[in-house]
C-alpha cells in the first residue's frame, strides 16, 4: 500500500501571510475579507495572521518573496485583481505576477498562493469576489491551509 500525504483543513497552529493590491481596492477588499472568514472558520487565531497592502498585483510577487523568506509564515497568500482594458497592459501584468508568485513559492519552499483574479470586466471581478461565483479569496485561504498542512506533513 502505497503512503499517501494530503493536508487537513486545519489552520489553529498556523501563520499566515496575506499580501494584498492595493489597486481595484473595490474587489481586492473582498478577497481579503473571504480569506481572512476563510481561515478564522479553520481555526486560525486572528494573531497568527499579518496582512501586507503593496500598490498592485505586480508587486505582489516582491513582497510575497520578503515574508515568506522571514520563515514566520507556514504560508503566504496572494490577492489582487487584473482587470482586461483596452491595452495590453493587463496581459503583461497579468501574466509576470503569476510567474512571479510561482517563483516564490518554489524558490523559498514556503507555499504561496494565487488568489489574483484576472477578468475582462468589473462585473467579472465583483462576481469572482463574492457576489455569484463565490470568492476566490476564500479559495486561496483554503489552499493555503491545505497546503501548509501537507508540506508540514511531509518532513
Amino acid at each position: 500500500m502505497p503512503k499517501v500525504h494530503e493536508g487537513k483543513l486545519e489552520a489553529g497552529s498556523r501563520r499566515f501571510a496575506i499580501v494584498v493590491a492595493r489597486f481595484n481596492s473595490l474587489i481586492t477588499g473582498k478577497l481579503l475579507d473571504g480569506a481572512l472568514d476563510c481561515l478564522r472558520r479553520h481555526g486560525c487565531p486572528e494573531d497568527n495572521v499579518e496582512i501586507a497592502w503593496v500598490p498592485g498585483s505586480f508587486e505582489l510577487p516582491l513582497v510575497a518573496r520578503r515574508l515568506a523568506g522571514t520563515g514566520r509564515f507556514d504560508a503566504v497568500i496572494c490577492l489582487g485583481a487584473v482587470i482586461r482594458s483596452e491595452t495590453p497592459h493587463f496581459d503583461f501584468v497579468a501574466a509576470e505576477t503569476a510567474r512571479g508568485i510561482a517563483r516564490v513559492g518554489l524558490d523559498s519552499g514556503t507555499p504561496v498562493t494565487f488568489g489574483v483574479i484576472t477578468t475582462d470586466d468589473t462585473e467579472q471581478a465583483v462576481n469572482r469576489a463574492g457576489a455569484r461565483s463565490g470568492n476566490r479569496g476564500w479559495d486561496a485561504a483554503m489552499n493555503a491551509i491545505e497546503m501548509a498542512d501537507l508540506m508540514a506533513g511531509m518532513d
